[in-house]
């Protein structure tokens, strides 16, 4: 007879035999792996505890041990793809590109996040990963003579700017996947519907939004994108020493 077939004692009849095996212990980064893979299928909106806990096949009560809240997830959850963010070595006789290179990063790295942008608005990133971002992009600044108060100003516009077309950019994505067409196509297609309003507007009200129709809604969204980051970092360069 062998041990598995061995009839229990009379004091643990009672008890229930386990069927499957014990659920491996959960960690903090397992719970962030899988809130950044629900925003990447469904979006942000369905992040929750307990549609994570769900992942797990366990309870939202399991993942309080490791995650506050669903706030506290969604601040984890940005500073991990922050760390995705290059960080260059200050040089001074570059800064205004290091700026933009490092702006340009940071942008990437949300949209690749479909909308986790969200997750940075009317909030400060103070996570290891943001600081360091941070950091980097002060240094830079000041490496270039750009006053430490101007500096960090400059960063809040900034980091606002991208975050805000970050998000706008994944709702345009998301619209563009509900209708079943690509992201150029509807971009395209509703560029012409706008530019065939302003033209229609009357020209006693509007004149010049109904002349200036074209450059109203000309350029892609990358163009846009690297024209606002310009007039940014040349407005800051006009305060470097």
């Amino acid at each position: 007879m062998t041990d598995t077939e061995l009839p229990l004692p009379p004091w643990r009849r009672g008890v229930q035999k386990r069927t499957r095996p014990a659920r491996p212990a959960l960690s903090q980064a397992q719970i962030v792996d899988a809130g950044l893979r629900i925003v990447a299928e469904e979006g942000i909106e369905a992040v929750s505890m307990r549609r994570i806990a769900a992942v797990f096949g366990t309870g939202a009560s399991s993942l309080y041990a490791h995650v506050a809240n669903k706030e506290e997830l969604l601040a984890l959850m940005f500073d991990r793809i922050c760390g995705d963010v290059v960080v260059p070595t200050p040089e001074p006789a570059r800064w205004q590109e290091q700026i933009k290179e490092m702006a340009r990063s940071g942008h990437a790295v949300m949209t690749r996040h479909n909308d986790i942008a969200r997750a940075a608005l009317a909030t400060v990133p103070s996570g290891p990963n943001a600081l360091r971002v941070s950091e980097g992009m002060l240094a830079i600044l000041l490496a270039g003579g750009v006053p430490p108060e101007v500096a960090a100003w400059a960063l809040d516009r900034l980091f606002l700017y991208l975050v805000a077309d970050a998000y706008e950019s994944s709702l345009h994505a998301q619209a563009a996947a509900g209708r079943g067409v690509g992201e150029a196509e509807m971009s395209e297609a509703f560029r012409d519907q706008l530019n065939g309003y302003f033209e229609s507007l009357p020209a006693d009200r509007f004149p010049n939004l109904r002349a200036h129709a074209r450059a109203m809604t000309s350029g892609r969204q990358d163009e846009r994108f690297e024209f606002g980051l310009d007039l940014l970092i040349d407005g800051v360069a006009r305060y470097a020493a």
